[in-house]
């Protein structure tokens, strides 16, 4: 055999510089640290995003990802918005930049919004600017009400309480005096929560603060279990997540081989099994299956879709642990392999109380 010609290296592409913000946009916020992961996440689910870093907890890309006509929500976006417009004003004031977002927003809608909400990202960088972005929303509502005497909120209705017509107005703060605005449909909204910062704290009670977790997952998905409802909690020591599943009277069967916080244990809405979750499999079928263990995702992954398979619950909820590379891959992977299982619309989010995690929701026909 002939000895292979030395291939000559194939000189690099230098990247393109990242191209600033501007109008026709969009703007996405995400934990400070994921960045790039979010810029991975767009550029793999369509190159006409072209996707890059603002600033710290803030990424651009020039459209919004779809799946045929849906919208991709991206895991790692907290919350984003379709720029309509980059407002500047010299004095910097928060009066002045909230009339300019005004002025803006009027000008995108010809009315007033059903909503605006002015934030900053979640970064070191942004955070000192919180108390200016809730002056200037306060400026840019009163200026917006002072237009055609309507009544502009902050707050944002139940779905069912919206119409096809409904907005959602947004402002992120870039600098004093700099803000991004942008108006989109409601129901297209990434998150309801001001920048996507849904703070939720820990009851007083719960076991752990990984009950302000559940509790966010919830609010993301819209929906919990009703009391009576039968729950499987794997990996559920020291109890937080339980906690919050009988607070909603709903029947709980914790497994976990170590102990449960004592204020649970006299519940007699649950039964805790003292057993690994991979070794333990159900005598019945359940409405919900929960899973947060600090656990290597893969297997976290396939243990789930084990009990897709079985049919042994509708709906579920999980936290998935991430290794500190190739996060994006690793949320592809989990999505794969849960499908195999015949859980179906998984949504995967990396929400506010998470960190080097993600927390996703799935559902099943039949048991």
């Amino acid at each position: 055999m002939k000895p292979r010609k030395p291939q000559t290296p194939t000189a690099r592409r230098p990247a393109p510089p990242p191209r600033a913000l501007a109008a026709g946009d969009w703007i996405w916020t995400c934990r400070q640290g994921s960045e790039a992961d979010l810029v991975e996440e767009l550029a793999a689910a369509s190159k006409k995003c072209a996707p890059s870093v603002v600033a710290p907890a803030l990424v651009r890309s020039s459209v919004r990802p779809k799946k045929g006509d849906a919208p991709i929500e991206p895991a790692f976006a907290r919350q984003g918005f379709a720029v309509d417009a980059i407002v500047q004003v010299p004095d910097g004031g928060a009066a002045a930049l909230g009339a300019a977002i005004a002025s803006a927003i009027a000008a995108a809608l010809g009315a007033s919004p059903f909503a605006l909400q002015v934030w900053v990202a979640d970064s070191d960088a942004a955070n000192p600017l919180s108390a200016y972005a809730t002056d200037v929303e306060a400026a840019a509502m009163a200026a917006l009400a002072a237009r055609d005497g309507s009544i502009v909120s902050r707050r944002i209705e139940p779905l069912e309480a919206q119409s096809g017509d409904d907005r959602f107005a947004q402002a992120c703060v870039l600098a004093r005096g700099r803000a991004a605005v942008g108006t989109i449909p409601i129901g297209a909204a990434v998150s309801y929560a001001p920048g996507g910062r849904r703070r939720i704290s820990a009851p007083a009670g719960a076991p752990s603060r990984a009950a302000a977790k559940l509790l966010e997952a919830f609010d993301w998905l819209g929906r919990a279990p009703d009391p009576g409802d039968r729950c499987i909690d794997l990996g559920a020591a020291p109890g937080g997540w339980s906690w919050v599943l009988l607070e909603r009277r709903a029947r709980v069967v914790a497994v976990d081989p170590a102990q449960l916080a004592p204020s649970l244990a006299k519940n007699r809405n649950l039964r805790h099994v003292q057993a690994s979750a991979f070794d333990w499999l159900p005598d019945e079928p359940a409405d919900w299956l929960f899973c947060d263990m600090a656990w290597r995702p893969l297997e976290a992954a396939a243990l789930l879709a084990k009990w897709g398979r079985r049919g042994a619950a509708r709906f579920l909820v999980a936290n998935i642990k991430l290794p500190m590379r190739k996060k994006v891959e690793f949320v592809r992977r989990v999505t794969e392999i849960l499908a195999t299982g015949g859980w179906r619309d998984v949504k995967v989010r990396q929400l506010y109380h998470d960190r080097e995690e993600v927390t996703l929701g799935a559902w099943r026909l039949g048991r």
